[in-house]
């Protein structure tokens, strides 16, 4: 996955990128198929803003949280993204059954059952 950080108005620390980047493994783990991230901090006056869009084949995920503190900021919106990723996941998921399920345990009806 590539990763991808932008300030405005803020200049990205080590800490700052470390930060993100050991939050968004916990979108990895829900959600392996992220091509890449972009994350955009903002600060004005005593607002700290967090955005981020993902991109995955298939889907678009962007979700933005404000907060007094930039941390406080980034952990609402990997909470958001999170919640996105495992809701697009569970729509995307394939719940029929296979061999051994439901359908696979009814049998076909006897001749003798059938004329009655």
């Amino acid at each position: 996955m590539q990763l991808s950080i932008t300030g405005q108005q803020l200049e990205i620390t080590d800490s700052l990128r470390s930060y993100i980047t050991e939050k968004m493994e916990r979108i990895e783990r829900h959600f392996d198929h992220v091509v890449n991230a972009h994350f955009v901090l903002h600060v004005q006056k005593q607002v700290h803003e967090a955005e981020a869009t993902l991109n995955a084949p298939g889907a678009t995920i962007h979700a933005n949280a404000k907060s007094g503190q930039m941390y406080a900021a980034i952990d609402t919106l990997i909470d958001k993204l999170d919640a996105q990723v495992r809701k697009y996941k569970e729509k995307h998921a394939d719940h029929h059954q296979r061999e051994g399920g439901v359908s696979a345990q009814i049998e076909p009806q006897s001749e003798s059952q059938s004329e009655l």
